[in-house]
């Protein structure tokens, strides 16, 4: 796990405990009542307070978008017998808040049709809001592909940044975040699998092999209906690959140089040309195509 994970980790984990709010309780009650206890600004961040419901405003960078009505219902339920037991983060908007982690909680909270909540008040930046609701759900199991996909794309353009600098500040690698960005690209109908559960992450990333939108539909539609596997899915895409490029017949090639040239396309998933010194047949290169950096990690992972 790379530093900058567990840096915001850490931070995340230190605003939602109450160990600083114990001690200085304890150290009021043992000074007396007429003691001044100095209280940091650190304190002032971590104490848990109650605020009103209403008074409080959703993240508008909250990447999840569908909401599990059954779970809500059970946290609810969880809630009305123990209590909430982790405050939500809210940060100060006007006289109101803006939600920066609990969604869920919040809204089990209104499902219970309680008047208040526990929270901690938090100052921060829009940056620091939205890199927080993100950490909080890309890892969930429960948040779907596309809204990851969508939460990362969304991320990169508002701050303007790379896939690299937006990796770096979250934490994770540079490929994962590419390879759901990428599942962007794909057609409305094969979004609606992916969302639905039809496909999985991996069926769709093979599926962007295929440059032809109906092509990448209809086949979608073949791997449903006979339950292929990404493996099985994998090869009919490479066979597709080479049904569409024209046979080469490059003048003074040798015909076992092509076949190995194709055996190594299949393989690999991508162009690979063999080219042979005139003067020493048993001497050349190499030749793996790429087209973006996405297509260059991916044939990387396979060599390795």
């Amino acid at each position: 796990m790379s530093e900058v994970k567990k840096r915001l980790g850490r931070g995340l984990d230190s605003l939602l405990s109450s160990t600083r709010i114990h001690e200085i309780e304890e150290e009021a009650r043992l000074a007396g009542p007429d003691t001044q206890i100095p209280i940091d600004k650190k304190f002032v961040e971590t104490a848990v307070v109650d605020l009103p419901i209403d008074k409080i405003h959703r993240n508008p960078h909250q990447p999840r978008q569908n909401w599990d009505d059954g779970k809500l219902f059970e946290l609810a339920e969880s809630i009305k017998a123990n209590g909430l037991i982790q405050p939500i983060l809210v940060r100060q908007m006007g006289d109101g808040y803006q939600l920066i982690a609990g969604e869920r909680r919040l809204r089990a909270m209104r499902m219970v049709g309680l008047q208040s909540i526990p929270s901690i008040i938090k100052q921060a930046s829009e940056e620091q809001v939205m890199e927080w609701a993100l950490i909080e759900n890309i890892h969930r199991s429960d948040l779907s592909v596309l809204e990851r996909a969508n939460a990362y794309e969304h991320y990169i353009k508002y701050f303007s940044l790379t896939q690299q600098q937006a990796a770096e500040r979250l934490g994770e690698d540079r490929s994962t975040i590419a390879n759901y960005i990428r599942l962007r690209e794909l057609p409305e109908e094969i979004k609606n699998m992916l969302h639905d559960g039809a496909l999985s992450m991996g069926q769709a990333r093979a599926l962007l092999g295929i440059s032809d939108a109906q092509k990448q539909v209809e086949l979608a539609e073949v791997v449903v209906k006979k339950n292929m596997s990404v493996r099985e899915l994998e090869k009919r895409v490479k066979l597709e690959q080479q049904e569409k490029k024209p046979t080469e017949k490059a003048e003074g090639k040798n015909a076992n140089i092509i076949e190995l040239e194709r055996e190594l396309t299949r393989s690999i998933g991508t162009k690979v040309t063999i080219k042979t010194m005139r003067a020493k047949q048993h001497r050349g290169s190499i030749i793996i195509e790429f087209y973006n950096l996405d297509d260059f990690d991916r044939i990387k992972e396979r060599l390795l």
